[in-house]
């Protein structure tokens, strides 16, 4: 059989992306308002993957259009890049009520879609961002992104080996300025991980026996939950509060 071209390629995500948009898998099909399968460049280099969409993403079916959304473009910016030049997409393609965390079974109903959709775009590096995306690519359910945020590591996802590369949720940085510093710093390592796979670690593929594993509350909010950052007149959140908010 001759190999998949880049049309075949193309022609199969647009399939999946139909596929998503009709989904029933779970009861998240009965609560949404669009579901939202991911955006970008269908061969792009550079994919990110958040958790689930926010009530924006639900009314509009694009991901990451919220406040965390803008800064993750000025985030891409700094390094040279646009949206239009990676693939964002999340665990869940349905907005769980309230921005709620998933549960369980939604994740191992969707996730299959998540592997396809990285099997067909043959991304070099993906970027999860935050707890939850980071603990389900990785398959470590145990180890928090405050621990393996910007240590890049060779995994194979998708049935291709790429560079998983964790970072903060952007919307840490609206909660808690001061974690913008440590957005740019993880987000200037970028352009050098694209260009050389080396500087990861070995491949380890996630283990099959890995059940997923239900965040606790202190998981992250949705990849584009409506952020209201802290006014100047406010104090700044604490690293306890932050914690509890799920971002570290």
């Amino acid at each position: 059989m001759p190999p998949a071209t880049e049309s075949d390629s193309l022609s199969a995500l647009e399939a999946l992306r139909r596929e998503v948009e009709a989904c029933t898998l779970c009861d998240l099909h009965k609560t949404r308002t669009r579901a939202v399968f991911g955006e970008g460049d269908p061969r792009a280099r550079l994919m990110f993957v958040g958790e689930a969409p926010g009530y924006h993403e639900d009314q509009q079916g694009r991901p990451f259009v919220g406040a965390a959304g803008k800064l993750l473009e000025e985030l891409l910016g700094a390094i040279g890049l646009t949206r239009e030049q990676v693939f964002i997409a999340n665990v869940l393609k349905s907005r769980p009520p309230n921005n709620r965390d998933p549960q369980p079974g939604e994740i191992e109903a969707c996730q299959p879609y998540l592997w396809r959709q990285i099997a067909l775009i043959e991304p070099r590096v993906i970027c999860t961002l935050g707890n939850f995306a980071t603990k389900l690519l990785s398959g470590d359910p145990i180890t928090g992104i405050t621990k393996v945020h910007g240590k890049p590591q060779r995994r194979e996802l998708g049935g291709h080996a790429v560079t998983l590369y964790p970072i903060f949720h952007p919307a840490a940085a609206l909660y808690t300025p001061a974690m913008l510093t440590t957005l740019r710093e993880d987000f200037a390592r970028l352009p050098a991980l694209l260009a050389d796979e080396s500087v990861a670690e070995p491949v380890v593929p996630p283990s099959a026996a890995e059940p997923v594993v239900s965040p606790s509350a202190a998981e992250p909010p949705s990849s584009a939950e409506p952020v209201v950052p802290p006014s100047a007149a406010e104090p700044a959140v604490s690293p306890s509060v932050a914690e509890q908010l799920g971002l570290f």
